[in-house]
């Protein structure tokens, strides 16, 4: 999404735990030093979060839009009291370093009247699926609080915009043990989301055809949806740390 923003002339502000991957990927892209910069934060680190955005501020100004990527997906099964450490570094990343990267932006473009704040979920946060309960329930908590965001700046001048990915080839899900229908290239997403927010979307399943997906998710009662997903393979226990 950044490369696809850059090439239409935005200027970038990047952010990452590890600054000399992103900062390789900048060279290697030859993206011009006079149209981006890099601040080192941990996400699921409140303040580590909070401080990279007004690092953003003091340093390039207020952006016209923010988005919220950064995620991680691990499996975990709790009934493995060492899994619920798992579930909640991932609550911590997913829906606690989402809400962080929006707050230092919040109060200076309600003062401003403008703003897109871009919320990455997933549809996996529609409904649970085995072996991703940390995933869908932080996926879920994002959609429900950009919602309330939303709602919270109405009047604001400011837009929420909720993103519901399908599959992506990224190494997220690179190793997923199971099929994965409608599976977009990075570059395929980072297109169909730009046009999403350009418009100011409040929520999108991308792409289409999971939409049509998740419409239908919703609509099942809870025990068809269990015998639907009954011996479905779940994602494997996560018993490592990230990279």
């Amino acid at each position: 999404m950044a490369q696809y923003y850059y090439d239409r002339g935005w200027t970038l502000a990047l952010v990452a735990r590890r600054v000399q991957v992103i900062e390789q990927w900048a060279e290697d892209k030859q993206i011009s030093a006079g149209r981006y910069a890099v601040y080192q934060a941990d996400v699921a680190d409140i303040d580590s979060a909070c401080a990279a955005g007004q690092a953003c501020l003091e340093k390039q100004g207020l952006p016209d839009v923010v988005i919220a990527n950064a995620g991680i997906s691990w499996g975990v099964d709790t009934s493995h009291k060492e899994d619920l450490r798992a579930m909640q570094q991932v609550l911590a990343s997913n829906t606690m370093g989402l809400a962080a990267s929006f707050q230092p932006f919040i109060a200076p473009m309600v003062a401003r009247g403008s703003g897109r704040l871009v919320g990455i979920a997933s549809v996996a946060g529609i409904r649970g699926l085995p072996g991703h309960g940390a995933y869908c329930a932080s996926k879920a908590a994002v959609i429900a609080y950009c919602e309330s965001l939303r709602n919270e700046l109405q009047q604001s001048g400011i837009a929420v915009v909720t993103l519901l990915p399908g599959y992506v080839d990224t190494p997220l899900t690179r190793n997923n043990p199971y099929p994965m229908p409608f599976l977009m290239t990075p570059q395929e997403f980072a297109m169909r989301a730009y046009r999403v927010i350009e418009r100011n979307a409040r929520y999108a399943i991308i792409p289409w055809q999971m939409g049509i997906v998740g419409r239908v998710m919703r609509l099942f009662p809870a025990f068809v949806w269990d015998r639907m997903v009954a011996g479905r393979k779940g994602k494997p226990r996560h018993l490592g740390t990230p990279e």
